[in-house]
C-alpha cells in the first residue's frame, strides 16, 4: 500500500482537498514518502502560477485593447437614440487586434483544472511548513510547530494523491499551451478567428468595415450646403412673420382692457360711451357702423378709428413678445414650429462647404479621421440601435446636413413643437432675440464705456463659422468686447451664458487660423466645459484631465482644438502647453485664483502671461475682500488699478471699466421667470434648543450652525423642509436642497420623502456629479437632490429644480447667490422659490445681518460694471465711502465666529 494513502486519517473527497477534521500523526512510511511527494507538488504548482500567469497578461492586453475602442468610439445618434458607433482604425491598431485574437484563442480553462490551480494556490503556505515534518529539523521544533507542520504534510499529501488522480502533470501541461502571437491586418478585424465582434458585444450587435473612401463618396456637400442656404432666408421670414403674428394677438388682447378714455384728447368719447363702447379694441371692431352712432358722420368716424388704430400700433410696438408655456395658443405653436424649421437652415447660413460637411459628420468624423497615426484608412461601423443597411442611408442624410434640415420638411416636424422648446427653451430664445423680437438696453449692455471703447466693439467682426448656437444682444456685446479688449473678466451674474460668450470668442479665434485654445475651470465642471464645447461649436474638445490627460494633451498638441483642464491638472501638463502658442486661456470660476500668492495662482498666471487673449470668468467677483477683486484685474490690467485708498466705488467701477463687463439678470434676461425669496424664520423646538446650548457651551461654531438640523424630526427646520417638498410634488416641481455640512446632508437623505438624490458634495467626482444631476432632472415632481453648497453651487446647471432651500445662512452672500443661480438661469420656464431656512434666535439671527451688510458692500463696488451700468444716476446714489473704509470694516470668519460665540454665550449666560 502507498503510504502516502494511509486511512488513519479522514478521507478527503475530491475534487479539492478540504481541512483535515482531526489531526493524527504521519507514520514513518508517510514521512518517508513526504519529500517526493513535497517535490511534485511544489513543481505542479510553480507550472501553475506561471501558465496562469502567462493567462492573465493575455487577457490584460486583449482588456486593455477592448477598453481602448470602448473609449474611441463615437456615438452617432438618430432620433435621440445611438443608431451605430464608429471606432477608427489604422496602423497602430494591429498590435491591438492581434492581442484581440490572441485571447480569442485561448482555450478556456475547465473545472477540473481551475480547481486544481485553486487547490495548489491555497496550499503555498502548507508547502513552505510541510519542510519540516520529516528529517532532523521535525525534532528541533515545539510541539504545537511539530503539529502544524505534519498537518500541512498531511494536506499536501493528500493534494497529492487527488491531483494524481485527476492526471495533475496532463492538466497543467495543457494549461501551459498558449497561442502563438500572429500579426492581425486592419482587414481580417472581421474574422471569426479574431473575436472583435465578441469582444465589442456591448457596443453593437453586427458590424462592417468601411474604407475612408466610402465616407468620401458621400454625396456633393456644396449642393447640402445650397439647399440649406436657400432654405434659410425663408424659414428666417417665416418664423419672423409667426413671431409677429404672436405679438399681434397679444396685443389684441392687450387693447381689450384698454379704456375708450385713453383716446378723449384725440376725438370725442361721448358718442362711443352712450352706444356702450367701452374699450380701444370695439372701437377697432365695432358691433355696427360707427357712421350710424348718433352725432358721428364718416369724417369722425375714421379719425376714432384711426386713433384706435395709432394706440393699437403703439401698444404692439412697446410688446415684447413671449411664450408662455402655460398658454399654449395656436400663434405661439405655429411660431416654435417655424423657429425649428429655421433653425437647421441657420445653422449652416454662414458656413463654408469643408465646414457643412464637417458639421454634418462631426460625431463620425472623429472617430473616422482622427488617430494616432493620422487619418484612419479604415472605420468599424457597428450597429446599435439601428441596422447596418440603415448606416448607408445616414451618410447620405448627413452629407446633406439632414439632422437640422429635416426639419424644414412637414413630414418630418416634432408632433408637439412645445416638447422641444421644453427641453431647450435657451436655444428658442436666443433664436427670438437673433430676430430681434428680444431687445435689450443699450446702456444695460455697454453702460458708460468710453465712446472710443463702444465705437471699437461694435464695428469689431465676429466670425460665428465654427459656432452652432444663436447669441443673445447682449452676448454678442461681451464676445465683442472680449474680442477688442483682449484680456477681460467677464463677471456675468449667474445664469447669463458666460461659458457660451467664451466660446463663441474661442470659435471667433479658430476662424481666424487659432489652432489652440485652454479652458481651466474647477474638476467639478470639465465634462460640462467638454459637452458644451461639443454641442455649441464644431471645435474638438480635449478632456486633459483624469488617467488620460497626458494622452489627451498630446493629441491636443498634434491636432489643436481646445483643451480642458483643472487648476491642479496645469502642473502636470505644462510641459505641452510650452510647445504651442495658446491663442486665448479662459479661466472659469476664477474667483479661486484671487489670492496671488497660492501655488494654484501662479500656475494660472503663467499661463494667463504666456497668451496675448485671456478671460476670466466669475459670476462673484467680490466674495470677502475689496483687495481681492482687484488681484483679478491685476493679472490682466495692472496699470488700470490705484492704491485702495484712492477712489470711492464709483470711481472704482469707472476705473476697471475697460476691462471688466458684468450684466445683471433683471436687465438683459426679460423672459426670466419671477425669482420669490422667501425667510422661513421658525422657532428653536425644544431638542434643537437643548443641542444649540451644548454647542454654545463648547464654544464649537459650526456645530453651533448646523444644530438646528440634526435632531430628525424633532427638528423645527427639518419639519418645514419636508412641508416644502410635498407643496413642491403637489404643484409639479422638483427642490433642491443646499447646506453647508455633510451631517446635515446624510441626515436629509434619510429623512425627506419621494425620490433623494445625493448628497452631492466636494468628494463626489465630477463624472457622477453630472450623472446624478441628471438623473435627478429625469426624475419625478417632488425629487429632491441634496447638495453641498459649494460643490453643487459652483459649475452646475440645474434649472430642472424651481425650488430653492437653503437650510443656513452662508458666510458670503455670493456662496447664496450663486446656489440660486443653478436653478435660475436662461432655461427656467418656472418661476424660482428660494426658501431660507432660519432659526428665530441664535447664530442664523446674527450670521443673517452679516450676510445682508455684506451684500450691501458687494453691491457698492462689483455688483454694477461701469461698462454695464443700467444708468449713470446708479453710481450717484452710492455709499461714498472710500474703499478703505469698506476694507477696514470688513470682518474675516474667524472674526465672526468669534463675535457670534461670545454674543450668544453672554444671551443664554453659558
Amino acid at each position: 500500500m502507498d503510504p502516502a494513502t494511509s486511512t488513519d486519517v479522514v478521507v478527503i473527497a475530491p475534487p479539492a482537498p478540504t481541512m483535515v477534521e482531526r489531526f493524527t500523526r504521519l507514520s514513518k512510511a508517510e514521512r518517508k514518502a513526504l519529500p517526493s511527494r513535497l517535490r511534485q507538488v511544489s513543481s505542479w504548482s510553480r507550472k501553475a502560477t506561471t501558465a496562469t500567469g502567462a493567462r492573465a497578461e493575455i487577457e490584460r492586453e486583449a482588456a486593455a485593447a477592448v477598453d481602448h475602442y470602448r473609449a474611441s468610439a463615437a456615438e452617432l445618434k438618430r432620433a435621440a437614440q445611438v443608431a451605430w458607433r464608429s471606432i477608427a482604425l489604422d496602423r497602430s491598431d494591429g498590435p491591438r487586434l492581434a492581442a484581440i485574437a490572441r485571447h480569442h484563442s485561448l482555450e478556456p480553462v475547465d473545472d477540473v483544472t481551475q480547481e486544481l490551480v485553486t487547490a495548489l494556490a491555497d496550499l503555498a503556505c502548507d508547502i513552505g511548513q510541510a519542510k519540516t515534518a520529516y528529517g532532523a529539523r521535525r525534532l528541533l521544533l515545539r510541539a504545537s510547530r511539530r503539529q502544524e507542520a505534519e498537518l500541512s504534510g498531511r494536506r499536501v499529501l493528500d493534494l497529492h494523491r487527488w491531483a494524481s488522480d485527476i492526471d495533475a502533470t496532463r492538466l497543467l501541461g495543457e494549461l501551459s499551451k498558449l497561442p502563438d502571437r500572429r500579426r492581425v491586418r486592419i482587414r481580417e478585424a472581421l474574422l471569426p478567428s479574431v473575436g472583435l465582434i465578441p469582444a465589442l458585444e456591448s457596443l453593437g450587435s453586427d458590424a462592417v468595415l468601411s474604407h475612408r473612401k466610402g465616407i468620401e463618396a458621400l454625396r456633393n456637400e456644396g449642393e447640402a450646403l445650397d439647399e440649406a442656404r436657400r432654405s434659410e432666408e425663408p424659414a428666417r421670414r417665416a418664423a419672423t412673420e409667426a413671431g409677429n403674428a404672436v405679438r399681434s394677438a397679444d396685443t389684441d388682447i392687450a387693447v381689450r382692457s384698454i379704456p375708450v378714455e385713453e383716446l378723449a384728447d384725440l376725438v370725442r368719447i361721448e358718442p362711443l360711451l352712450a352706444a356702450g363702447i367701452r374699450t380701444v379694441h370695439e372701437v377697432i371692431h365695432p358691433v355696427s357702423d360707427l357712421r350710424e352712432l348718433p352725432g358721428v358722420g364718416p369724417a369722425t368716424a375714421m379719425r376714432m378709428q384711426e386713433a384706435a388704430q395709432a394706440l393699437w400700433q403703439r401698444t404692439y410696438d412697446e410688446m415684447p413678445l413671449a411664450i408662455d408655456n402655460e398658454r399654449r395658443t395656436p400663434a405661439a405653436t405655429r411660431l416654435l414650429a417655424r423657429l425649428a424649421e429655421w433653425e437647421a437652415g441657420r445653422r449652416t447660413k454662414d458656413a463654408g462647404a469643408e465646414l457643412a460637411l464637417v458639421q454634418s459628420l462631426r460625431p463620425l468624423t472623429r472617430s473616422l479621421t482622427h488617430s494616432a497615426n493620422g487619418a484612419a484608412k479604415f472605420h468599424l461601423i457597428l450597429a446599435a440601435a439601428a441596422s447596418l443597411d440603415d448606416f448607408q442611408s445616414a451618410l447620405r442624410a448627413i452629407a446633406h446636413r439632414a439632422e437640422m434640415a429635416r426639419r424644414v420638411r412637414p413630414g418630418n416636424r416634432p408632433a408637439d413643437p412645445w416638447e422641444d422648446f421644453q427641453k431647450r427653451p435657451a436655444d428658442y430664445y436666443a433664436m427670438l432675440s437673433e430676430l430681434g423680437f428680444l431687445t435689450e438696453d443699450e446702456d444695460k449692455i455697454h453702460g458708460d464705456l468710453s465712446a472710443e471703447i463702444i465705437e471699437a466693439v461694435r464695428a469689431q467682426e465676429l466670425r460665428t463659422n465654427n459656432l452652432t448656437a444663436s447669441l443673445r444682444g447682449y452676448q454678442h456685446f461681451g464676445v465683442r468686447f472680449a474680442l477688442v479688449q483682449m484680456k477681460v473678466i467677464i463677471g456675468d451674474e449667474m445664469g447669463l451664458g458666460k461659458t457660451l460668450q467664451s466660446l463663441a470668442v474661442l470659435a471667433h479665434l479658430h476662424a481666424m487660423s487659432a489652432s489652440h485654445t485652454l479652458v481651466v475651470c474647477p474638476a467639478a465642471v470639465v465634462t460640462n466645459w467638454v459637452r458644451e464645447t461639443d454641442s455649441k461649436t464644431t471645435l474638438i474638445p480635449h478632456r486633459l484631465h483624469g488617467n488620460r490627460r497626458l494622452k489627451a494633451a498630446k493629441t491636443w498638441v498634434e491636432q489643436g482644438g481646445v483643451a480642458v483642464t483643472t487648476y491642479e491638472t496645469l502642473h502636470a501638463i505644462r510641459p505641452f502647453l510650452d510647445q504651442v502658442e495658446i491663442a486665448c486661456v479662459v479661466v472659469d470660476e476664477a474667483h479661486m485664483i484671487k489670492s496671488p500668492r497660492t501655488q494654484r495662482t501662479e500656475r494660472v498666471r503663467r499661463v494667463l502671461d504666456s497668451s496675448d487673449r485671456a478671460i476670466l470668468l466669475t459670476g462673484t467677483p467680490l466674495e470677502n475682500r475689496i483687495d481681492e477683486f482687484r488681484n483679478l484685474v491685476s493679472y490682466l490690467r495692472p496699470d488700470l488699478l490705484l492704491s485702495a485708498d484712492e477712489f470711492n466705488p464709483h470711481r472704482f467701477r469707472k476705473q476697471v471699466a475697460p476691462v471688466y463687463l458684468r450684466r445683471n439678470q433683471e436687465d438683459v434676461l426679460t423672459e426670466l421667470p419671477d425669482l420669490v425669496e422667501i425667510e422661513d424664520w421658525l422657532p428653536l423646538s425644544a431638542a434643537d434648543v437643548q443641542a444649540y446650548a451644548v454647542c454654545v457651551r463648547d464654544g464649537n461654531f459650526m456645530a453651533m450652525r448646523q444644530a438646528a438640523m440634526l435632531q430628525g424630526i424633532a427638528s423645527a427646520k427639518v419639519e418645514r423642509l419636508v412641508e416644502i417638498v410635498g407643496e413642491a410634488e403637489e404643484n409639479g416641481r422638483r427642490v433642491i436642497v443646499f447646506s453647508h455640512f455633510r451631517k446635515v446632508l446624510d441626515d436629509l437623505v434619510t429623512l425627506l420623502p419621494g425620490e433623494v438624490f445625493g448628497p452631492l458634495t466636494g468628494s463626489v467626482p465630477a463624472e457622477d456629479r453630472q450623472r446624478m444631476v441628471d438623473e435627478f432632472s429625469a426624475a419625478g415632481h417632488g425629487a429632491v437632490l441634496v447638495t453641498q453648497i459649494v460643490a453643487g453651487g459652483v459649475g452646475l446647471n440645474i434649472q430642472s429644480a424651481s425650488v430653492v432651500v437653503i437650510c443656513e445662512p452662508q458666510l458670503k452672500p455670493t456662496i447664496e447667490w450663486q446656489a440660486i443661480a443653478r436653478a435660475r438661469r436662461m432655461g427656467q420656464l418656472q418661476s424660482v422659490q428660494v426658501h431660507r431656512l432660519l432659526s428665530e434666535v441664535g447664530v442664523d439671527q446674527r450670521v443673517h445681518d452679516i450676510l445682508a451688510a455684506k451684500a450691501e458692500l458687494f453691491d457698492d463696488f462689483a455688483r454694477v460694471s461701469a461698462t454695464a451700468a443700467s444708468s449713470p444716476e446708479a453710481y450717484e446714489t452710492s455709499h461714498p465711502e472710500d474703499l478703505s473704509t469698506a476694507l477696514a470694516a470688513e470682518a474675516s470668519d474667524a472674526e465672526i465666529a468669534r463675535d457670534v460665540i461670545a454674543t450668544e454665550r453672554q444671551r443664554l449666560g453659558v
